[in-house]
């Protein structure tokens, strides 16, 4: 390795916006993010799914025409 190109690597607090503070290696001194493990809807289960506006309804009456002229009578 050549000295003096690489940049220092130390240890951090990664800091979440929900309070979750966590100590990694970086070379970066403070690391800021939105969200994590401990917020995250897919580890916390917590995860909603929810039809906004009737999407399903929606597709189905768009393309209910096209469904009814398939049917053989």
């Amino acid at each position: 390795m050549k000295n003096d190109i690489h940049p220092t690597y130390g240890d951090t607090k990664v800091r979440c916006a929900c309070g979750n503070v966590l100590e990694v290696g970086s070379t970066k001194s403070d690391i800021r993010i939105e969200i994590c493990s401990k917020c995250h809807p897919f580890f916390t289960g917590k995860q909603k799914l929810v039809d906004t506006a009737g999407r399903i309804e929606r597709f189905r009456k768009k393309y209910a025409k096209f469904q009814n002229q398939d049917k053989p009578e």
